[in-house]
């Protein structure tokens, strides 16, 4: 097996795992924060929290990576450093809470959410600073496919854990991501080990105007997202199945985004990144109105099919967008920019819970409306930037 393709198998396995850990922490939280003097009501505060740090640490992190990264072995070293400490405030929560004070418990969920941001941009940093823009590619598909194999997952776990001692998912899901991060460093030399020559591409001075159009791109794509499959899916289900069909239908969007996100890979190779991103996201629009239009539960099932694949396409060919923007020795600053902006979008759709905001029929239009929106950004980034194969 290619060094390349057992790197992005091992990215899939860490992103698998510690997406899942997000599912155990939403799954729990609710039962620790009363544990810990903390009413439920602001359980959706402290996610919509978690979500406002991610945007801020996850763009820092990728700062603090392309420096890192100019002393090979460093990165490797920090990231294992600061997953250790991740997951301790990770397995500790369940074991404090019953007995700690609301201010330690919030402390423990502040540390375990800045330092978490190590495992998302720095992984990809060794991606863009070592692997060929092909290899880049598939390698950031890989990475985006563990992202959706959790996500199918995800309905599963919740159903298998939801009366399970907390402290064992938590000291799993902990072990499994600190062994898993340990390997960051092997990932660095074996790319090294067959590190090509780098293409020459626009300073960065140039690529402003281009730069925030993308990145409102991705806002927007990932709130169109947020609200299509986390708002609108289940509501969209119970027209026609029971809510304990639901575990069996809400997996079909992330089977559809697992099918065919390595795939992707093939269209940015030759089409590049912002092509196959814009196009994504009109796919995704179209078959977001489909699934608010359907009449039978079979057209549902196949709109909610194409969605996922629709987002498998969007985020694996923005995130090999992002790696191009940043070849100059800055990926980790626009894929840390990049995964920020994904956050903005999850805090967008926790506050319209949070806040009990009421849109309506409206809330069925945002998906169609934000994927277009986007797909018109990404469009003119791209009519100022051309991203080349």
């Amino acid at each position: 097996m290619p060094g390349s393709t057992r790197v992005g198998l091992y990215l899939a396995l860490l992103q698998f795992f510690f997406t899942l850990t997000w599912t155990v922490y939403a799954l729990y939280l609710p039962k620790l924060a009363v544990q810990a003097g903390i009413s439920k009501q602001w359980v959706v505060f402290i996610l919509l929290a978690d979500q406002v740090v991610f945007t801020f640490t996850d763009w820092a992190m990728g700062v603090w990576a392309d420096r890192a990264a100019r002393v090979f072995g460093k990165l490797g070293r920090v990231v294992a450093l600061l997953a250790g400490v991740s997951c301790l405030a990770f397995l500790l929560l369940p074991f404090v809470a019953p007995a700690a004070s609301p201010v330690l418990f919030l402390l423990l969920t502040v540390v375990w959410a800045v330092t978490s941001s190590a495992l998302r941009a720095p992984a990809l940093v060794v991606v863009g600073k070592y692997a060929s823009a092909p290899a880049r590619a598939w390698l950031t598909s890989l990475y985006m496919f563990g992202i959706g194999v959790a996500g199918a997952a995800a309905p599963y776990v919740t159903v298998a854990l939801r009366d399970a001692d907390p402290r064992w998912p938590f000291a799993l899901s902990s072990i499994a991501v600190l062994a898993a991060a340990l390997g960051i460093g092997w990932a660095e030399r074996t790319l090294a080990a067959a590190q090509e020559p780098r293409p020459t591409v626009l300073a960065r001075s140039e690529m402003r105007p281009e730069l925030l159009a993308f990145l409102g791109g991705i806002v927007l794509a990932g709130i169109g997202f947020q609200v299509h499959f986390s708002l609108n899916a289940a509501p969209a289900y119970l027209r026609f199945a029971q809510p304990a069909e639901l575990e069996h239908l809400m997996p079909v969007f992330w089977i559809g985004y697992n099918l065919l996100v390595l795939p992707a890979t093939l269209a940015v190779q030759r089409y590049g990144g912002m092509a196959v991103m814009a196009a994504g996201m009109l796919v995704g629009a179209a078959a977001a109105w489909a699934a608010t239009n359907a009449g039978v539960l079979s057209s549902l099932v196949a709109a909610q099919f194409i969605a996922g694949a629709a987002w498998g396409f969007v985020l694996t060919s923005a995130f090999a967008a992002a790696l191009n923007f940043g070849s100059t020795g800055a990926e980790g600053r626009f894929t840390g920019a990049a995964f920020s902006m994904l956050a903005l979008a999850t805090a967008a759709r926790i506050a319209i819970v949070a806040f009990s905001l009421d849109l309506g029929q409206a809330l069925a239009l945002v998906p169609i409306a934000a994927w277009i929106v986007a797909a018109a950004l990404v469009g003119f980034a791209m009519t100022r930037r051309p991203d080349a194969p």
